[in-house]
C-alpha cells in the first residue's frame, strides 16, 4: 500500500532529527522508502516556539495502518519526543497522512489525517510528491487543497 508520512522537527538539531527518523523509516519491516519531498522551514502553529523543518515521505508498505502508526510512535519515542502540550515543540513528529485511499476512524487513528487539508506545512511538501493525488474523504486533488490554503509560512530550506 502506498502511504504518505509527514515529518517535522523544531527542537535541537532539527535536520539531524529528520535524518534519524528517515533512517528509522527506511528500516521498517515490509516497508520501502520511495521518495522524499524537499525540506521546508515553516512557521509554528500553537504556543510560541522555534520554526519547524518539515517534509513528506512516500512509502510502499505491507504493514496494516495501525502497525505502521505504532512504528511511527516508536520512532518518535526513540528520538526523545515528549508530549507535554498540544501543538507544542518537539524533537520529531511523524504523522501518517494517507494510507492508500483508506478512510478510517478508530480510537487513536484517523485516515486521512484529519487536519491534512488545512495545513500548508503538510500540503506544500505533499504536493511536491503527489499533486494529483485525491484526498479520499474530500475527493479533491492535493494541488487544489494547497491552492485553497496557500503557502504562507512555508519556505524552502536554504542551506
Amino acid at each position: 500500500m502506498r502511504a504518505y508520512i509527514a515529518l517535522g522537527s523544531n527542537l535541537g538539531d532539527r535536520a539531524g532529527y529528520l535524518l534519524l527518523a528517515l533512517s528509522a523509516l527506511s528500516r521498517l519491516p515490509q516497508t520501502h522508502l520511495l521518495r522524499l519531498s524537499p525540506i521546508y522551514e515553516t512557521d509554528p502553529i500553537g504556543p510560541p516556539q522555534p520554526p519547524y523543518l518539515n517534509l513528506v515521505a512516500e512509502v510502499e508498505t505491507a504493514l496494516p495502518p495501525r502497525a505502521l502508526l505504532q512504528h511511527l510512535l516508536d520512532i518518535e519515542r526513540a528520538l526523545g519526543r515528549v508530549r507535554k502540550e498540544p501543538l507544542g515543540p518537539r524533537t520529531i513528529d511523524l504523522d501518517l497522512l494517507l494510507y492508500g485511499d483508506l478512510v478510517l476512524e478508530e480510537e487513536g487513528l484517523t485516515l486521512p489525517h484529519p487536519r491534512l487539508h488545512q495545513r500548508a506545512f503538510v500540503l506544500v511538501p505533499l504536493a511536491d510528491l503527489a499533486p494529483d493525488l485525491l484526498h479520499p474523504r474530500l475527493g479533491q486533488r492535493v494541488a487544489h487543497l494547497l491552492e485553497a490554503v496557500g503557502r504562507e509560512g512555508v519556505r524552502p530550506l536554504v542551506l
